[in-house]
């Protein structure tokens, strides 16, 4: 068997690339079938997960999986968009999981820190501390311990990413142990 060369294969015959990759290794062939596939996927991601920076991140990984398991693709199956895609909806699925997974830990972490410290202060000098925080900060506080709000509900109401809350509480709670336990 020779040389393959792209003009082998019909050129919407996506099955025949990811069959032919898998047998040969030929990254010319596996970038065509990426080119294609890349803004298509990547848009289906965005518009799945409302997250560009998401989006291409789990476009890469699912294009990195497809490689390394060119192999395990079988046309009898699916066609190579659904299982290219069937491996990107399961990235997705996946990292919704390991988040809700990390937030509900995130948020147990911050409460029990929170109970188990002894502050010997009054709630009054607590509050106080609190009030001298950053705007930002001592709301996020509020909401999280004295309103017992989710950093999830948190997260939706001000219109902040999970990610920002869960830094700006955490880095809140830093200085209020410093604050009101110098020692």
């Amino acid at each position: 068997m020779g040389e393959l060369r792209l003009e082998d294969f019909e050129q919407y015959d996506w099955d025949s690339y990811l069959v032919a990759v898998a047998g040969t290794g030929d990254r010319k062939l596996f970038m065509v079938f990426y080119d294609h596939f890349a803004p298509r996927l990547r848009s289906w991601l965005i518009k799945l997960s409302g997250d560009k920076e998401l989006a291409q991140e789990l476009s890469q990984e699912t294009f990195l999986q497809a490689w390394r398991r060119a192999s395990a693709f079988n046309p009898e199956k699916a066609k190579a968009s659904t299982w290219l895609f069937t491996i990107a909806r399961n990235l997705f699925v996946d990292h919704k999981r390991r988040q809700k997974v990390e937030q509900k830990h995130a948020e147990k972490l911050a409460i029990d820190d929170v109970k188990s410290y002894d502050f010997g202060l009054d709630d009054g000098l607590i509050k106080k501390a609190i009030a001298n925080l950053p705007h930002q900060q001592s709301q996020m506080i509020y909401q999280s311990y004295y309103l017992g709000r989710s950093h999830s509900e948190i997260a939706k109401a001000s219109g902040l990413p999970l990610g920002t809350i869960k830094s700006s509480i955490r880095l809140a709670f830093q200085k209020l142990c410093i604050e009101l336990n110098p020692s």
